[in-house]
């Protein structure tokens, strides 16, 4: 069962980049690419980066510590697909940004 919850407003995170946000004592990437929204687990799987706060590359986060790269929208690693992050679903409420920590 879905436990959406609220992380963000819309305008918080401005298109093209994401946002680092601790939720429920978990770390958490939100990212807004042209207008929609994703999010995934903000800690990098190589030295744990705050993906987050890396450079974007259309829907992919590249890790500012070491430049492991991850699709924001599927949670792929590209580098090693056998080491994804976790993806989160996302809903959009009016101004806020909900997400599934489940």
């Amino acid at each position: 069962m879905a436990n959406f919850v609220k992380v963000c407003a819309t305008g918080d995170v401005k298109g093209g980049c994401g946002k680092s946000l601790e939720i429920n004592g978990k770390a958490v990437g939100v990212f807004n690419i042209d207008g929609k929204f994703y999010a995934i687990n903000d800690v990098c799987g190589h030295r744990g980066g705050p993906l987050a706060e890396g450079e974007m590359d259309g829907t992919t986060v590249i890790c500012p510590w070491h430049g492991w790269r991850y699709n924001v929208t599927t949670g792929e690693n590209e580098l090693l697909p056998a080491l994804p992050t976790q993806k989160y679903e996302v809903q959009v409420n009016g101004d806020d940004v909900l997400v599934d920590l489940e």
